[in-house]
């Protein structure tokens, strides 16, 4: 007994000293992070990393519009790669794409993709501006933070499995976060939704310092802070609407000390190592482009929107739409289920589930909470007066409560059916100002600012129907006070 139990503790002596050595051998190969020198502990080498990219960035392309203006994508894609270029992973084959979208935001893959939204580009005011949203996101790949978020099992959390498909929820964003929902893509939802304070600071200060190697001014990234800041103050104290970018807009406050200091260690440039980026160059390639919701390619989707409310949300392809002032029905084309959307005014501030029991009277079964695009609501199912499962859910946006209802006819199919409307549902969020049809079309021109210049005025011949000062000070970086000198370039909207 005593040798055979020598033995075993031998044998296992042996098992762990070799699983530890094997451990330590694939640490010390992969726990150093190329960016920051620093161990991450990410088991995954460089070459899945790349697969991983290109089979994201093509589940994105199929899914979102891209720009289709060569000189603006070559533009981007050429400050790029030169601030890429400057990186601690140079070797990557970089690719920047710009999205056919108005929301205020930018995000990126792993394996060297970028992507920065035309309604973010708009509010730019210069080529040091771009360059530091690109090298922000530079700094997300460099460091592997989305590795690492994987590696942590905290990808998952930006996104829901719903109907077959990878679902963002709660990104915080109003028009990409539900673009993602069409798209099977959980690391796009992951950078959305951003890293976390930390990541996001060193990504921030790795940026800062890629400006800096080329010959851009490192205070642009606290310059953009700003034009993010701006952007969220108008849109919580004057349009009462959530704030959409994910990184620098959620993680910093204003006067961020450690922001400030990570740019001052990035060092400041002499006049000798300075790029000269002309002005003229950025405003061309500016110049003209679309403001708002691109209304030609609407019909790429089923999505839907309801000015009068206020709401938007996508209903599964090719089911057809009818609709009265405050109510919608989706109907698939086999007839084989239905989803009605009604509006009413909120009388009691209660509990999305309270609401649903109390209310309507009804007890769901399978239910969750939602929450989605900063907006709450509760969903599940319930056998209703037909005999039917039916998918019950309410959401709160505003002072109104939505009360969704789809019926499936077929038993044979209800589940399948069940998860298609969940995942409608979930695309639910509130319209941004110039997602509105009314601010079709626009674009941006730029003039010379002339003596006597006034906002208001300019503001009263202005084609935007909500808040149009605020619009134009935001374009231009003077909100909410601040006036452009005589003989400044302004964006204005035509």
């Amino acid at each position: 007994m005593f040798m055979i139990s020598r033995r075993r503790r031998l044998a296992a002596r042996t098992a762990a000293v070799t699983w530890v050595a094997v451990l330590l051998a694939g640490l010390q190969a992969c726990a150093v992070n190329p960016a920051t020198g620093s161990p991450n502990l990410v088991m995954m080498s460089q070459s899945r990393e790349l697969e991983i990219g290109k089979e994201e960035h093509e589940k994105v392309i199929a899914s979102m519009r891209v720009v289709e203006d060569g000189a603006l994508t070559a533009y981007v894609n050429e400050v790029g790669q030169r601030v890429a270029a400057t990186s601690h992973r140079p070797d990557l084959t970089y690719t920047f794409t710009v999205i056919d979208s108005p929301e205020i935001n930018a995000f990126a893959l792993p394996g060297g993709y970028v992507y920065i939204n035309r309604g973010l580009l708009l509010y730019l005011k210069s080529e040091d501006e771009l360059a530091a949203v690109l090298a922000h996101e530079v700094g997300h790949i460099t460091a592997r933070h989305a590795i690492q978020q994987q590696a942590r099992g905290r990808l998952g959390n930006a996104a829901a499995t719903v109907g077959g498909v990878v679902a963002a929820v709660a990104t915080g964003s109003g028009y990409i976060g539900s673009e993602l929902m069409q798209i099977g893509s959980i690391w796009a939802a992951a950078g959305v939704s951003g890293f976390g304070r930390e990541n996001e600071l060193e990504a921030d200060s790795l940026g800062a310092e890629y400006l800096y190697n080329a010959g851009y001014n490192p205070r642009a990234m606290i310059d953009v802070l700003s034009v993010l800041k701006n952007q969220e103050d108008f849109n919580v104290r004057v349009a009462q609407r959530q704030p959409t970018y994910h990184g620098l807009f959620t993680t910093h406050p204003r006067n961020d000390i450690r922001l400030q200091q990570a740019v001052a260690q990035a060092g400041v440039l002499d006049a000798a190592n300075v790029r000269e980026s002309d002005p003229n160059v950025f405003r061309r390639h500016m110049e003209g482009m679309l403001w708002g919701e691109n209304t030609a390619a609407r019909s790429d989707r089923n999505r839907y929107y309801q000015d009068l409310l206020s709401y938007t949300m996508v209903f599964p392809d090719n089911w057809v739409i009818s609709e009265t002032p405050t109510t919608v029905q989706a109907s698939s084309p086999d007839g084989s289920a239905t989803l009605r959307v009604e509006a009413t005014r909120m009388q009691q501030n209660k509990e999305p589930r309270l609401y649903v029991r109390e209310n309507l009277g009804i007890e769901l079964q399978r239910s969750e909470a939602l929450s989605q695009n900063r907006l709450i609501g509760y969903t599940g199912v319930h056998t209703n007066a037909a005999g039917r499962e039916e998918r019950l859910a309410v959401i709160y946006l505003g002072a109104r409560v939505f009360v969704f209802r789809g019926e499936t006819q077929t038993a044979e199919q209800a589940a399948e059916l069940d998860r298609l409307l969940l995942s409608s549902i979930r695309t639910f969020r509130a319209i941004q100002t110039n997602e509105r049809s009314s601010a079709g079309n626009l674009r941006v021109r730029y003039v010379q600012v002339t003596e006597g210049f006034d906002w208001r005025a300019l503001a009263a011949a202005s084609p935007v129907r909500e808040h149009p000062e605020e619009t134009l000070r935001l374009l231009n970086g003077y909100y909410p006070i601040g006036n452009p000198r005589v003989g400044d370039w302004i964006k204005i909207l035509m």
